[in-house]
């Protein structure tokens, strides 16, 4: 199986919130992609708590519910023991993930099949079924390629959702990653050579270790945890241990090839060697210009944050003066829009006339 028609992580990202509580989502996509992330944010959206239910470990008690047999000894009528998952959707407004849908028993998933289709499952006493709470949304996920033993979607469950194959895209990733505190080296090498974000398994020997992007911020983590983050020994030879680790995370290949980039790297230029005017016109210029381009675009995400200090501006404005024309332009581009007030009018008092006549050079040799 493979997606026909995938949308990007930020396409999902507009639609899936905004749609009516009872359309249920299908998340379609290969391990990795961040599916679970992906429903954790639509839960964030609506400010509602977020509950995991994983079909392929469940049997179908797990989700139709057990007997009630202390129950039908006092009322004489057969009820189940519902669970607490289910009552609690049904009680509150939640968002449900029912995850690794298609490697779910084939009772679990007529289970699952009723709670999409009827938003309801069991019974009380009285023969009135449990319905999930109005406001509850479910969004499911299941996973495909070669190396996964799965079950075939039944096509009647298949219509009742919006269904979304996603697909890794790096510029998705890079935005979710600024956001999340990773490495800029690490974003950095993913920019640099984005068929790294992600291999496929089934093109490479059974059992291999792959990257994907949920690997990639894994092994950005136990780096951080170890004392060992890439910014930290860029320029330098990696510490012990660094190429074994991303070895059993992202597999050999983009293992080496990420220690050796961050080797060949001089010391990360970061926002804040910028704002506090820590850099000269040398270190600058020998910025790759990949890297110089990730800098700019932080630059442009730091303007959103807040005003700048007077000391702030003028160190930005120190550091355009080094840039080529093309360059500075980048960098004028995202702080114009930044929405803070102060940083655009700062900024443009400093570096608005010379990003003018760039711009009028530019488009006088595209003539």
């Amino acid at each position: 199986m493979s997606a026909k028609n995938p949308i990007t992580i930020s396409t999902f990202n507009l639609i899936a919130p905004r749609l009516p509580a009872e359309i249920a989502v299908l998340m379609r996509g290969p391990t990795g992609v961040g599916k679970s992330h992906l429903a954790k944010q639509v839960a964030e959206h609506h400010g509602l708590p977020f509950i995991d239910v994983r079909g392929s470990t469940m049997s179908e008690g797990d989700v139709g519910g057990y007997p009630d047999l202390e129950g039908m000894k006092e009322s004489g009528v057969m009820t189940f023991c519902m669970p607490s998952w289910f009552i609690r959707a049904c009680n509150e407004p939640v968002v449900i993930m029912l995850d690794e849908l298609n490697r779910s028993l084939p009772g679990v998933q007529q289970s699952f099949f009723q709670l999409v289709l009827d938003r309801e499952l069991g019974n009380d006493k009285n023969g009135v079924p449990y319905k999930l709470h109005p406001q509850t949304r479910v969004l499911a996920a299941i996973n495909f390629g070669s190396e996964y033993d799965v079950n075939d979607m039944d096509p009647a469950l298949l219509r009742r959702f919006w269904v979304a194959d996603i697909e890794p895209d790096i510029q998705d990733w890079v935005a979710w990653a600024k956001t999340h505190n990773i490495d800029p080296l690490m974003i950095n090498f993913l920019q640099t050579d984005p068929k790294q974000l992600r291999v496929d398994p089934s093109a490479v020997e059974p059992g291999t270790v792959c990257p994907n992007p949920a690997s990639w911020h894994r092994f950005d983590t136990c780096l951080k945890a170890m004392g060992m983050s890439p910014s930290d020994w860029a320029g330098e030879k990696a510490p012990e241990g660094v190429y074994a680790l991303g070895l059993g995370m992202v597999g050999p290949e983009s293992s080496a090839a990420f220690r050796t980039f961050v080797e060949n790297q001089a010391k990360m230029l970061t926002v804040k060697d910028i704002m506090e005017g820590k850099f000269d016109e040398k270190r600058v210029k020998n910025v790759p210009l990949s890297a110089l381009l990730a800098l700019i675009d932080n630059i442009g995400d730091d303007a959103k944050k807040g005003p700048w200090s007077d000391t702030q501006c003028d160190n930005v404005e120190k550091f355009a003066s080094f840039l080529s024309g093309e360059n500075l332009i980048q960098l004028w581009a995202p702080i114009s829009k930044c929405g803070v007030m102060k940083n655009i009018q700062q900024m443009h008092k400093r570096i608005g006339k010379d990003v003018m006549s760039n711009s009028k050079q530019a488009r006088a040799l595209q003539k």
